[in-house]
């Protein structure tokens, strides 16, 4: 039995060797993958505990690699005094390379007792380009941790050597936005201008089409006059304006069969056109304005107006 299992074990060993082992090639030792390497963060010294660390890593890689989301470091812990917040990535092209902007939140807690300058390790990365891969290394680079208390950054000879210089604002490209916002204001202009039409406001408010329109408008305006006797009179001959235009010829009382045959749109207003009519009878021939309000107010005026406005849009 042992010597059967000997056997067996001898035959494993002696497939294994003969099965082709493979393994992804690596670029060419002369062609680099990553041909720049920049890192930038707000700033180097004066980190305290629980102080978030942004750092703005760019690579420059060859324009046929492309980096492998799986190597790109996780949130999580990265040592026993930092913590990864958040990664982001971005690509694009320059000239014939591809740059790749890396940028991790980091968070300090290391409570420091001095002042004392802290390593960020090194990020582990690969980098395919066909069934080729490499891998590369971002350097380490380090930060000034503080305490939590004043301190002040080593002594320089030139103070110039404390500053940093600025960073160039992102050119932000507003000409969708204007476009968008040309477009909207042209659609509700033009939406304006429909309505403004269609109810016969300025400056389409003296349009032979729209008399009714206009004379609500003008009745709209009589409202809050102190004289409400002169008020009223005025807003019956601005109605009968409005009917004997719409007419182009004088309407009284006895036309207004003829009217309504020749002007169909308004014959369902025709109960409320006999009662102005015998409200102005009475308001101008038999001098009694106060009863023709009583019988025919001006709130009833200004509503068979409206009315009247309603069925000269719609048309007959």
């Amino acid at each position: 039995m042992q010597t059967f299992i000997r056997l067996i074990g001898l035959a494993v060993l002696v497939l294994a060797a003969l099965v082709p082992i493979s393994a992804p090639a690596a670029f060419a030792a002369d062609v680099p993958v990553v041909k720049q390497v920049t890192i930038r963060t707000p700033r180097d010294i004066g980190y305290f505990v629980g102080d978030l660390i942004k750092a703005d890593i760019t690579l420059i890689v060859d324009g046929d690699a492309s980096i492998d989301p799986a190597s790109l470091p996780s949130p999580g812990s990265v040592a026993y005094w930092l913590d990864i917040r958040s990664v982001d990535v971005k690509q694009d092209t320059a000239g014939g390379d591809r740059r790749y902007v890396l940028t991790i939140i980091y968070q300090n807690f290391y409570d420091a007792l001095d002042v004392r300058q802290q390593e960020i390790p090194t990020i582990p990365l690969l980098f395919h380009r066909g069934d080729e891969t490499a891998s590369f290394q971002v350097p380490a680079w380090t930060i000034g941790v503080s305490p939590l208390r004043e301190v002040a950054p080593p002594v320089k000879s030139d103070p110039k050597d404390y500053l940093r210089p600025d960073r160039r604002a992102a050119i932000i490209d507003l000409s969708p936005w204007i476009w968008s916002l040309i477009a909207a204001l042209a659609a509700a202009f033009l939406c304006l201008a429909l309505v403004a039409y269609n109810r016969a406001w300025w400056p389409f408010l003296r349009r032979p089409a729209r008399t009714f329109s206009q004379a609500a408008h003008r009745l709209r305006r009589l409202r809050g006059r102190e004289d409400e006797i002169a008020a009223y009179l005025e807003a019956l001959e601005i109605l009968h304006r409005g009917i004997d235009r719409a007419d182009d010829r004088s309407v009284l009382a006895d036309d207004l069969d003829l009217f309504l045959q020749r002007h169909a749109a308004y014959r369902a207003l025709k109960d409320g056109l006999g009662d102005f009519f015998g409200a102005s009878r009475l308001a101008f021939f038999a001098n009694d304005p106060e009863r023709a309000r009583r019988e025919f107010s001006f709130d009833r005026i200004e509503t068979l107006t409206r009315k009247l406005a309603v069925a000269e849009r719609a048309g007959p």
